[in-house]
């Protein structure tokens, strides 16, 4: 039987082996763990397959907070002990009080969807494992009303980790996992040029050069990303910046260090150099 492929989409540059997992998790219908530092497109990868295959995004942007139940659905029981006091409802209808989370609206959904788990990483050590049967069965129960809500269809599920923590291994045994290496410099080029495509190659070529001498700075704990680069070349642009000025000065260099100390380590190494 044929599936879905992903080819990557006009504005999402992947490679070949992202391409292959992404459409191996299809296949499969498992979901994808993908790892990487900031700014090398994790996020992004669910709203390029989502435009890509045609299917909804249900994204859930998971907090230290976060618990696995709310992925599922929720019971407001305040809401229904207020309406019992106070209102006129009929509560003893108890569904009118469950509210559908993001797996929990994916798996009734009448189509496919494509969900995002972003930064499951922050989350408890324990929130993977709670999804673990769910992720599994597609399907969860709903308890307060004794009733099982089963997957009309099975969501391509996309989970990103900034690697902040240890994933449990019988979570990560139930995912494909892939890892999105920083974009070497060919790369970025044709990524940046999906973005700017009249940018002047001499100014290309010397910011490129600043930007990955700077991602080489010893000391810099955060080191700029493929997003920063970009806004940092359209400034450039809309400023008119001579492209020596760019090698030799870092304009608005707080579009690509955010931190006090690594705009300090930088300028130690300019000293330096």
């Amino acid at each position: 039987m044929g599936f879905d492929r992903f080819h990557g989409t006009a504005t999402y540059i992947a490679d070949p082996d992202l391409l292959s997992s992404v459409n191996a998790a299809i296949a499969l219908g498992r979901p994808l763990l993908v790892k990487g530092e900031p700014g090398t497109g994790k996020t992004r990868l669910a709203h390029a397959v989502a435009q890509a295959l045609g299917y909804p995004l249900l994204g859930w942007h998971v907090k230290s907070t976060t618990k696995a139940q709310e992925g599922l659905y929720t019971y407001d029981v305040v809401q229904r002990l207020n309406d019992s006091r106070f209102g006129d409802h009929d509560v003893s209808d108890i569904r009118r009080y469950i509210k559908l989370g993001v797996l929990g609206r994916a798996f009734t959904a009448k189509e496919p969807t494509v969900v995002l788990i972003d930064e499951i990483d922050k989350a408890d050590v324990e929130f993977p494992n709670d999804l673990l049967r769910e992720l599994d069965e597609m399907a969860f129960s709903i308890h307060e009303l004794d009733e099982t809500v089963t997957a009309r269809h099975r969501p391509v599920t996309i989970i990103t980790s900034n690697a902040e923590k240890e994933l449990p291994d019988a979570f990560l045994r139930r995912c494909i996992f892939h890892y999105i290496a920083f974009p070497d410099r060919e790369r970025m080029t044709e990524i940046v040029r999906v973005h700017l495509p009249a940018v002047d190659q001499v100014l290309l070529d010397a910011a490129m050069d600043r930007f990955f001498a700077i991602r080489k700075v010893g000391g810099i704990r955060k080191a700029p990303s493929t997003s920063e680069l970009v806004d940092w070349l359209t400034v450039l642009v809309k400023a008119g910046l001579d492209p020596e000025r760019v090698r030799r000065e870092d304009p608005f260099l707080g579009l690509l260090l955010k931190q006090e100390q690594d705009q300090a380590a930088l300028g130690t190494q300019r000293r330096r150099g």
